[in-house]
């Protein structure tokens, strides 16, 4: 593209903005209709009439001395959250997560008191208990619970139990119990079945979980990706149903779960088994486009094994709290694979890398941009050999240059040709084209890795640094008054940083990268758009992974400036002048295995070459 063609371009889209935002036509509102007024009386309000006593009574069959009651409420806590219980179910009611808040909590005020993010709570989640008896289902979370408990702090070391009893006729019972240690995100819960065998069938008991996932990040967006993740018990396979921020995933498991999450960004709820494990489930995640307070809809229907019950194998744990590798990768199986640490083939890079540097790096910086800029610098130096090498192999092709650029001249536009003199002068001097492209590749999955990590790290939530309030999450500068498709309506500076220092370390390694023939790709052009397309897919990603980037091409052409002073071109091309002195002798400089191999594909398309002109001779003479 030359100078016409960029300003051409630049020109079209100026014009296309410029259209969209001052010209094109507004969709004015459609104003309702009014209605004529017929009466000025108000409308009655419905009353709603909750169920008498015996209604209630009747409903829970054989549970009826429990079906009504007086809910009573108790409190443990530890540093980490804040559980409240309600005899009414013997269950969880709320939980807070005491070190934690929203985002839109975090934002509002610059300097005030926390407001605990809630996590679980009655009024999105929807939880019931149904124990299949011979007069039909009794949901458990319906009926009232006797405690003795009561409300306390839970001391570090410590834990504290709280117990709700259903006592029944004849020794019957259903029990309760929920232990809390005094630190962490775990709690315990037992549920025993004692004497029940004449009242239920032999079913599985339903244990039914729905929450309307509540935004607790910026992006309403990657909000929505909320969904439910699970552990197959058979040979602990993980999987889950898939982040989409639209429509409706579901699965139907018939096969024992060991536990199944629903995950919220950089939140998790779990229900986890210690014994007898989840027998099957049906799972459905369904995101409400239209609805900005609950945003997705998550449902997970199991079924446990009632025998278990009874036998008090009835042993569970709920999880509520951060998705953080840390914290979660031992509290169950395969438990740590709720955070998307990477792709499966660069996870050793993010495992054992990455993690164990960021949390060695977090003793040493309280600032998370210090933090990133000391990860890129031992990252880089880490790299520098492989930077290295790469720069050397192009210094020979650049020495190379003017025999490459004569071998063009003499042969002209025929690419194969071109190519088969190319690789004929290579072998010649002992240079593979291949040696500059290895190091490179070889830095790709440390790129790749970060782009994984960075978006599910929870490292970086709601830790500002410069303008950027939230570095797990977009930088917004700037709100158009329009939205550019796979762009959005907000400018990020720190993704423009990155797309400039990108164009610059391309700009750079250009003026030091020989003119390429023979190719169906410009890469020096490519150095130029890549980032310009890079620039619209991370706009909305977080600023700290935009950060990470910019200041790795700030660090990369730091390093190249400086191994470009180390590095004597001269002495590489009389290194690689007695290479072709010694090949040509038969001995001396040792062929790479690529070299041989591109030696004897060099023989065999002669040979071939050979075959067919003698065969054209052939087919002229009859």
């Amino acid at each position: 593209m030359d100078k016409n063609q960029i300003t051409g371009l630049v020109l079209i889209m100026a014009m296309l903005l410029g259209y969209q935002f001052f010209f094109a036509p507004k969709i004015e509102p459609v104003k309702p209709q009014q209605k004529p007024k017929t009466s000025q009386v108000a409308p009655t309000p419905q009353k709603i009439v909750a169920p008498d006593s015996n209604t209630v009574k009747a409903s829970a069959g054989d549970f009826a001395s429990a079906a009504v009651g007086t809910a009573k409420e108790v409190v443990l806590e530890n540093k980490d959250i804040k559980v409240t219980f309600t005899s009414q179910g013997g269950r969880v009611k709320q939980v807070l997560l005491k070190n934690y808040e929203t985002y839109e909590s975090f934002n509002t005020f610059a300097v005030r008191p926390k407001v605990p993010l809630v996590i679980f709570d009655e009024e999105f989640d929807k939880v019931s208990l149904e124990l299949p008896t011979t007069k039909g289902n009794v949901d458990l979370n319906k009926l009232y619970f006797n405690t003795t408990s009561t409300s306390g702090v839970v001391a570090e070391g410590k834990t504290e139990k709280v117990v709700f009893n259903l006592q029944l006729a004849n020794g019957q019972s259903v029990e309760q119990t929920y232990t809390l240690a005094g630190s962490g995100f775990l709690l315990d819960n037992d549920l025993k079945l004692t004497g029940l065998d004449g009242i239920l069938k032999n079913e599985s008991v339903k244990l039914n979980w729905l929450e309307n996932v509540r935004p607790t990040e910026k992006d309403l967006t990657e909000n929505r990706k909320a969904t439910v993740n699970y552990l197959l018990n058979d040979g602990e396979n993980f999987d889950q149903l898939s982040e989409v921020p639209t429509g409706s995933e579901d699965a139907k498991l018939d096969q024992p779960l060991k536990w199944v999450a629903f995950k919220k960004k950089y939140f998790l709820s779990s229900f986890i088994t210690k014994n007898d494990p989840i027998q099957k489930a049906a799972i459905v995640a369904t995101a409400n486009e239209q609805d900005s307070v609950n945003i997705k809809t998550l449902r997970a229907n199991m079924d446990l094994n009632l025998a278990g019950l009874k036998t008090g194998k009835g042993n569970f744990q709920w999880y509520f709290g951060p998705n953080d590798y840390n914290i979660i990768k031992d509290v169950a199986p395969g438990f740590g694979k709720n955070v998307k640490l990477s792709y499966d083939i660069f996870l050793p890079i993010t495992r054992y890398v990455f993690v164990p540097l960021f949390n060695v790096l977090e003793k040493v910086f309280s600032n998370y941009g210090l933090l990133i800029i000391a990860l890129v610098l031992i990252i880089k130096f880490a790299l520098l050999p492989l930077t290295y090498k790469s720069y050397v192999s192009m210094a020979k092709m650049r020495i190379l240059q003017p025999e490459l650029n004569a071998i063009k001249e003499k042969i002209g536009d025929d690419p194969a040709k071109q190519q088969q003199a190319q690789m004929k002068l290579y072998g010649e001097v002992g240079v593979s084209p291949l040696s500059g492209c290895v190091p490179v590749l070889a830095t790709m999955p440390v790129l790749m890795a970060v782009f994984m990590l960075f978006p599910n790290l929870i490292n970086l939530r709601q830790q500002s640094f410069l303008w950027a309030n939230d570095l797990s999450t977009f930088d917004s500068i700037a709100t158009l008054p329009f939205s550019i498709p796979l762009y959005g309506n907000h400018v990020s500076l720190f993704t423009l940083l990155m797309t400039i220092s990108s164009i610059a370390y391309g700009y750079y390694n250009n003026q030091n990268t020989p003119d390429q023939t023979g190719q169906p790709i410009d890469m020096k052009k490519m150095a130029y758009i890549t980032p310009v397309i890079f620039m619209f897919v991370m706009n909305s990603l977080p600023a700290g992974m935009s950060f990470y980037y910019f200041i790795s091409n700030i660090v990369t052409i730091g390093q190249q400036i400086g191994i470009r002073k180390f590095v004597d071109e001269d002495k590489i091309k009389a290194v690689l002048d007695e290479n072709r002195k010694k090949i040509a002798a038969g001995g001396g400089a040792k062929k790479s295995r690529f070299s041989e191999y591109i030696s004897k594909q060099m023989k065999a398309v002669e040979e071939a070459q050979k075959v067919q002109e003698a065969d054209k001779s052939k087919k002229k003479k009859k």
